[in-house]
């Protein structure tokens, strides 16, 4: 169950801009945009424990439906 990764990824025109991984656990930018966002969501404590917690929620919860 290590191998399972919660993804939360940000486009605009077919261009990821921005994704969230729970094996690195912090947002990573991938456009100028991009990059200043993650830097913002990174410093938000609350939020990335939030969305830490979203791989035993939801991934694992529903590894058994697939």
């Amino acid at each position: 169950l290590k191998d399972i990764q919660y993804v939360d990824s940000y486009c605009y025109n077919k261009l990821e801009y921005a994704r969230f991984t729970s094996n690195l656990g912090k947002y990573v930018g991938y456009t100028a945009f991009g990059v200043k966002n993650a830097e913002r969501w990174n410093k938000d404590t609350s939020l990335i424990a939030a969305l830490k917690a979203q791989k035993e929620a939801y991934c694992l919860h529903n590894i058994g439906i697939d």
